[in-house]
């Protein structure tokens, strides 16, 4: 037969302070609660004061403070509140679990421990503000579900990310290119981003839709008066606004590549950031033209913000950090 076993409750533990004053024996006392004498032995060692002995009431508490399996951000308020400033800037779980463990002296805490931290805050206050902290501001973990799978699919000759050299993650050579395109509340609103990964040169135009032969023929504008040093390759995500990538390979002799889907992450850079400071552009702006004020200020925090993946760096000294806004 299975044997169970439960915790010892107060009404144990004063039965056992009882007996102890008695002089009973630890054997003594486990026959009398039918327990294990080890169990006794160590409920004395572990919740007798130092000063007042067994204390029933005192022991019951000491018991239940060491069996509090609460988040470690509601133990540590510094730390909670380290983090929760670290989100307010619109950092990233991620990017704040990565910038304290590289602060002096390192806190250690996972992204995944934030992210139970504010999903638990929604369950158990009832107030969806804590999802404002988060990239997504979902409500919910997990990805919504699309119709018809990943677009990845409908993407003709397609590599993947991990065939991409190995300079282009060292950001150590010049000519590696990211593009991703920002899409706004207002439908029809869109501007295109490319970034050199070494230089942190940012290219921003503003897009008259989603459709894939605009963006190629932008990115295509933008690259062809470039020396071959200075174009060597160019990432995307798996969005169907970069379909007609093959024209880059045709006309530029340019490989390109594809995050894994749903891994848009992958390109370390700025995906994470375009849902945050998308934000900041009223749908009434003219964007991507140079007099606006607005597009001048999303390009400069996407230079500043910090990136998604911890273990890349984006300010480093004698780099540049420019942002171009061109006319369309």
């Amino acid at each position: 037969m299975e044997q169970s076993y439960a915790h010892l409750d107060l009404e144990d533990r004063c039965a056992i302070a009882r007996l102890h004053q008695q002089g009973c024996s630890i054997r003594q006392i486990a026959a009398a609660l039918d327990r294990s004498p080890s169990s006794i032995s160590r409920e004395l060692k572990r919740n007798s004061g130092t000063q007042l002995g067994y204390k029933p009431a005192y022991a019951d508490q000491k018991a239940k403070a060491r069996r509090w399996t609460g988040s470690k951000l509601e133990r540590d308020h510094e730390l909670r509140e380290i983090v929760l400033q670290g989100l307010a800037r619109r950092w990233s779980p991620e990017q704040v679990a990565g910038w304290l463990r590289r602060s002096k002296p390192p806190r250690r805490i996972s992204y995944e421990t934030i992210y139970r931290f504010i999903y638990a805050q929604i369950r158990r206050t009832n107030d969806g503000a804590w999802r404002l902290y988060l990239p997504r501001q979902k409500y919910k973990r997990g990805r919504r579900p699309r119709p018809g799978g990943s677009p990845a699919k409908l993407i003709k000759d397609r590599v993947p990310i991990s065939l991409r050299p190995k300079a282009a993650d060292a950001r150590r050579q010049t000519g590696h290119w990211e593009a991703d395109l920002m899409l706004f509340r207002k439908y029809g609103q869109a501007i295109l981003a490319a970034h050199e990964r070494k230089s942190r040169i940012l290219l921003l135009a503003k897009q008259p839709s989603k459709r894939a032969k605009p963006t190629i023929r932008r990115l295509l504008a933008w690259l062809k008066p470039f020396d071959n040093r200075l174009v060597r390759t160019l990432t995307f995500d798996n969005g169907t606004e970069f379909a007609e990538h093959h024209t880059l390979n045709r006309k530029l002799g340019l490989p390109t590549f594809f995050c894994d889907p749903h891994s848009p992450w992958q390109k370390g850079r700025y995906r994470e950031r375009h849902r945050a400071h998308a934000k900041t552009l009223a749908p009434q702006d003219r964007l991507g033209h140079p007099p606006s004020s607005a597009a001048r200020r999303t390009g400069g925090k996407l230079q500043q913000h910090t990136p998604k993946v911890p273990r890349i760096q984006i300010s480093r000294p004698g780099f540049p950090r420019s942002t171009v806004a061109l006319r369309m």
